[in-house]
């Protein structure tokens, strides 16, 4: 077995009355991208800040490259790399200059040139900041976070905001360090970012991950061998429960009129339901399959879509 990079246990953080952070456990083979996904207030912020050393845990063991921060704050400095969702630059700074900055900040690591070259910067490496698109600033950012070319790297959001292409140059850059062996911590609300980049994904609600495993297998969970949407005209309604007692039917769920059957037999299933519909008197607007994916397990799991949190 391959050692930690992340080694989390009985994580417990408390606001006041508010329990954040609920006997939490996690651990992160050294090499791999993981991904954690939770709706707001799960609790997911406050576990990565405390792997981050920003936040002290109430109760429980951080081991983060087999080291504590009580002991090792220094140490550790020095091997991670961490990128926010919002980073404020110094506006009339350049790019080069921004990097030279963050570089400065470690004992060790590859030179300015380099890491402009990896993240696709060489072209504005004498820009100001301030004149940077938003997918531009997203790769500084990233930048900054690899100045000292860390073992593990935590990748808060990176991609929110931005237009497809920036997406995708983002995403090429956390595959390649991915290649290269670093541990990459990655918070998204992009389902299709997280089944694409990710290794293995903890659902975290409440607290506590109630879901863990490879994107392939969280979806195989659900038993589905397809998602059935439809919806109604406006002012008619379609019974929750007569839709549940189709066949095939394994779960439904309403969001706004659009009701959402996961099914295990859509030849079954969808001539079923085109004769419900019509058996009373309604008028089918919308209808549409798909087949299972990360999204479907989030709000399965949770009853909320991730990108609505």
């Amino acid at each position: 077995m391959p050692s930690l990079a992340l080694d989390v246990r009985a994580l417990r953080k408390r606001y006041g009355d508010v329990v954040a952070v609920d006997g939490l456990d996690l651990q992160v083979p050294a090499g791999e991208c993981f991904g954690l996904l939770g709706p707001n207030g799960a609790g997911k912020t406050t576990t990565i800040e405390i792997c981050e050393g920003l936040l002290d845990p109430d109760d429980g063991e951080v081991l983060v490259l087999g080291q504590r921060w009580r002991t090792d704050e220094a140490a550790l400095r020095q091997r991670l790399g961490v990128q926010l969702q919002e980073t404020q630059f110094a506006d009339k700074l350049t790019v080069a200059e921004t990097v030279r900055l963050f570089r400065s900040f470690y004992r060790e690591g590859p030179s300015v040139e380099t890491i402009i070259a990896r993240v696709q910067l060489e072209e504005k490496r004498n820009a100001r900041v301030n004149a940077l698109s938003g997918g531009q600033k997203q790769r500084l950012s990233v930048a900054c976070a690899l100045a000292g070319d860390p073992d593990l790297v935590f990748l808060d959001e990176p991609t929110t905001g931005l237009d497809p292409q920036s997406r995708r140059q983002l995403w090429e850059l956390v595959e390649q360090l991915r290649q290269d062996g670093t541990t990459i911590i990655l918070t998204t609300h992009y389902m299709d970012e997280a089944e694409r980049l990710c290794d293995r994904i903890a659902i975290v609600d409440r607290g506590q991950v109630i879901a863990l495993g490879t994107p392939r297998s969280l979806i195989r969970s659900l038993g589905a061998e397809q998602v059935v949407e439809c919806a109604v005209g406006e002012g008619e309604r379609l019974e929750e429960r007569d839709v549940a007692e189709l066949p095939g039917v394994l779960r439904t769920r309403v969001d706004g009129a659009l009701h959402a059957l996961q099914v295990s037999a859509s030849h079954e299933t969808i001539p079923a339901l085109l004769a419900l519909i019509a058996r009373h008197g309604l008028t089918l607007t919308e209808l549409r399959t798909h087949s299972p994916t990360l999204e479907d397990v989030f709000v399965s799991l949770t009853g909320r879509h991730l990108r609505d949190t």
